[in-house]
């Protein structure tokens, strides 16, 4: 509601529970929902002289919804006076600036806007469109034009889809999405509006408006959109099924025509477009749409296939004849139903989609598919310089390449097919079956791994990396594992693409290369905010922080974790959230915030068992063992993590008890249950031999040493922290430390065992893990020796938590204990406790007195 409190408490009183809850997507029209607000503004607007009212209408148009930059042009090209805007700003309704007119709130600039009549939009909008003729503008000029637009036009619709692959090229996702909806309510075809919603729900899900995503997929033929948004938002068991039967049904549109998902009888394809743009992360296209810059020039000669002037194609040999008189084979696509005249490539013969340019505005060959309705991207130059190759798909939707130059002299090379294009509908589907294997490492459910795997091995899919490698690892195929998983985390993706990336990324982290999966993750999250894709960005984040996590930063990963946890609320996507919620209650856990873990972790693992996400249910209840591992609780550690090993998918994930087993190891040892820890530990040696992880290694050892006694244990502490000097892991790393040095100990070798305390000490204290600082004094009090500490005096950051530190902070900076709980995406009752717990601590009793304690410190 543009930030404006007033709008927000009139709009809740509205909203239904559901709504409320964020279950049900929030009402398209949310200005109509509330229009108490314009109320007072409506009068203001209408009390103002008309050529003032005339100027304010050219801003309003002008800046909303798609800030188009066009007022001072559109002022100069209707000759008009600005003079008028002084009463405006006299009335504090508005302001000149040199940038253009500043309203003094949104509401003030729609009441602008809609106390004018029709005409006077309408004629404003054509204003604005007659100016809008400067580089990249054509995607604002075309939403202008539609505005002002009396009815349907298929010629205008046909220029909404063009303008919106180039704002989709640019990264302008937000902006295609409405250029979509608008060529929807514009096309005069019915069966044209599902497909268009469809690919305007792709962007604006691309764009972060979960919300608009899910109204416009109510409305749109997107199966795999569905998926999509039922795995970032809903139930992970059902995103799978559902995304797993859109790569099925491509199959089946595909059957008997030569490729995957060709078009049906309607046009329609079987892989839904918009579903593919969803997972793949195109650059811009090479051609343009007309008015765009470099954009492909017909020619003037007849085109052979089609016999018609102006086709980007003339010059070429026929490819095949024309419908019945021309002798089409079976297979062909029947391109009538688009206002075009049948007789086009056979899918069957040359095993390439269709999907050229469409005449309809774009100056192209009539005798092929519309590829802004088919989803291909106009004809891509031939580098060669002798025309262009129109057989490919849009890689953008589909994840196909743009077609390879043809050696050949000719001007054009319609058949991709023979000269090594990859057929682009499968890529679709590779896309799918990408999000498909994200969905069973949410869920944790090996059975779906398999059929993923199977599904795409029969459709002659390309497995994704990720998914081959768990279904081997879960299946014991260590080998396999880790050839497939390998492959996976070396494949950073054609242009910095984040789905390749974030694959990679989880692949590495399975392999326990740390520093390979952050700089993924890192890397997936650039592209994804460069290519305009904000709803990416958290996912990315989700495996960023176990890296940064496990190599010794945790306050650097808790900071960004919790700046990714903002965001996947703010995109509408629940299940990343608590995701990022369970890696938070790992964070507090080694930081020694007790309550905080039990509240993050609480929070992750309830919605998780609601909505089946077997990987942050697991990781929730590993936060907690851990917990107990680091306060003595180690009965309560073992429990947690024997019945991690026991739930099945939806409520623990294999991975996670894996990745737990050296703690597991640890809490069964000194609870004197050894038996299942023994058999634990030899599989997970047996992972560690075959990957040769140094850090994987050296946990393996720590293991050995835990469960031998004398100076064996000693031997194999000594070749876990060789172990660990050439890996990443460094809390572990002083975890061993602290073992080694209670074992040396014990075996009464003093003088070593205090240097391997006093090292594990400093370590702690850096990363800020009092826990296991405080275990380390003790075993250094038991051996009479002094505990000296490295941050000398502990100060306020000795005596609070970091939770603690953070919230003293914050509220000595004035803000509210709402405010502080909306920053930390935390309850203002859990703000509350955490404040009387900094007054109880620090023995003060009010605001005032925090800020003297803090002052000196900040």
């Amino acid at each position: 509601m543009h930030g404006d409190p007033l709008a927000a408490a009139e709009l809740a009183a509205v909203l239904g529970e559901r709504q409320r809850a964020g279950l049900e997507p929030l009402p398209a029209d949310l200005v109509g929902a509330v229009p108490g607000l314009l109320r007072s503004r409506r009068p203001e607007v209408r009390s103002l002289a008309p050529a003032t009212r005339r100027l304010l209408l050219i801003a309003a148009a002008d800046q909303h919804p798609y800030a188009t930059r066009a007022y001072q042009r559109a002022v100069a090209a209707a000759r008009l006076d600005t003079g008028p805007l002084d009463d405006a700003e006299a009335a504090g309704l508005a302001r000149t600036t040199s940038a253009g007119v500043v309203f003094r709130d949104p509401w003030t600039r729609i009441a602008a806007y809609e106390t004018a009549s029709a005409v006077d939009r309408r004629e404003t909008h054509r204003l604005l469109a007659r100016v809008l003729r400067g580089e990249g503008e054509a995607p604002r000029r075309s939403w202008h034009r539609a505005a002002a637009a009396l009815g349907p036009s298929r010629r205008l619709a046909a220029d909404l889809r063009a303008s919106a692959h180039e704002a989709r090229a640019g990264g302008e996702h937000a902006l295609a999405c409405g250029l979509l909806e608008r060529a929807a309510a514009l096309t005069p075809d019915p069966r044209e509006r599902p497909r268009l919603l469809a690919r305007a729900a792709a962007d604006a899900w691309r764009s972060g408006d979960g919300d608009r995503a899910r109204r416009l997929a109510a409305h749109g033929d997107v199966d795999g959109m569905s998926g999509v948004l039922a795995l970032r938002a809903e139930n992970a068991t059902e995103a799978f099924d559902a995304l797993l039967a859109a790569v099925e049904r491509g199959a089946g549109a595909g059957a008997g025509k030569g490729t995957l998902g060709a078009p049906d009888a309607a046009g329609t394809h079987g892989a839904s477009g918009a579903s593919s743009a969803l997972g793949a992360s195109g650059g811009p296209s090479v051609a343009s749409a007309p008015g765009v810059p470099g954009a492909l020039s017909a020619s003037d000669g007849p085109c052979d296939p089609c016999g018609q002037s102006g086709c980007v194609v003339a010059g070429t040999p026929p490819v095949v004849g024309a419908a019945g008189a021309r002798g089409v084979r079976p297979g062909v696509l029947d391109t009538a139903v688009h206002g075009a005249r049948p007789g086009v490539l056979d899918t069957a013969a040359h095993g390439v989609r269709p999907g050229v340019l469409d005449t309809a505005g774009h100056g192209a060959c009539p005798g092929v598919a519309d590829p802004v309705a088919h989803g291909a991207r106009p004809a891509v130059p031939d580098t060669a310089g002798h025309g262009a190759c129109p057989g490919v798909a849009d890689p953008v939707v589909h994840g196909a390449r743009p077609a390879v130059p043809d050696a050949a002299p000719h001007r054009a090379c319609p058949d991709a097919a023979s000269h090594g294009v990859r057929s682009a509908v499968p890529d679709t589907a590779a896309h799918l079956v990408a999000r498909a294997t994200e969905a069973a490492i949410y869920t944790g459910d090996l059975r779906r791994c398999r059929e993923a795997a199977v599904v795409a091995a029969r459709l002659g899919i390309a497995v994704p990396g990720t998914l081959g490698g768990l279904a081997a690892a879960f299946e014991g195929r260590y080998e396999d594992a880790r050839d497939l998983l390998r492959a996976a985390a070396g494949h950073r993706g054609p242009g910095g693409d984040p789905t390749s990336l974030i694959h990679s990324s989880i692949a590495a982290l399975l392999l326990g290369d740390h520093t390979r999966a952050a700089s993924s993750a890192v890397r997936a999250a650039a592209s994804a905010r460069a290519l305009g894709e904000p709803a990416t960005v958290p996912q990315a984040m989700e495996f960023r922080a176990y890296a940064e996590f496990w190599t010794g930063r945790p306050r650097s990963a808790g900071a960004a974790t919790l700046e990714a946890l903002r965001q996947a609320y703010a995109t509408g996507q629940d299940n990343g959230a608590c995701h990022l919620q369970a890696a938070l209650a790992m964070f507090a856990a080694v930081t020694g915030d007790e309550e905080l873990c039990r509240t993050r972790a609480g929070l992750a693992r309830a919605h998780a068992l609601e909505h089946g996400l077997g990987l942050p249910a697991a990781l929730a209840l590993w936060a907690l063992a851990f917990l107990d591992l680091g306060t003595g609780r180690y009965a309560a550690a073992a429990s947690r993590l024997r019945a991690l090993a026991g739930f099945g998918p939806g409520h623990g994930h294999r991975a996670v008890r894996h990745l737990a087993i050296p703690h597991y190891v640890e809490a069964a040892v000194r609870t004197g249950d050894t038996r299942v820890a023994r058999r634990a530990h030899a599989d997970y040696d047996r992972w560690a031999r075959v990957v040769r992880s140094a850090d994987d290694l050296a946990l393996s050892a720590r293991c050995r040493a835990l469960l031998a006694t004398g100076p064996e244990a000693a031997d194999h502490y000594r070749t876990a922290l060789d172990l660990h000097a050439g890996g990443t892991r460094d809390f572990e790393r002083a975890r061993t430390e602290l073992l080694f040095g209670g074992a040396l100990r014990r075996l009464r070798r003093r003088t070593e065992a205090r240097d391997r305390l006093h090292s594990a000490l400093e370590a702690f204290e850096y990363f800020g893990a009092p826990h296991c600082a405080a275990e380390a004094r003790a075993e250094l009090r038991a051996l009479g020796a002094t505990v000296r500490s490295s941050a000398g005096s502990p100060g306020m950051a000795g005596l609070l938590t970091a939770q603690q530190l953070t919230v003293a902070r914050m509220a000595a900076e004035g803000a509210t204990n709402r405010e502080i709980a909306a920053r930390l995406v935390l309850s203002p009752r859990t703000i509350d406790h955490h404040l009387r717990g900094v007054f109880t601590r620090l023995g003060i009793r009010s605001r005032i007195e925090l800020v003297r304690l803090l002052t000196p410190e900040t």
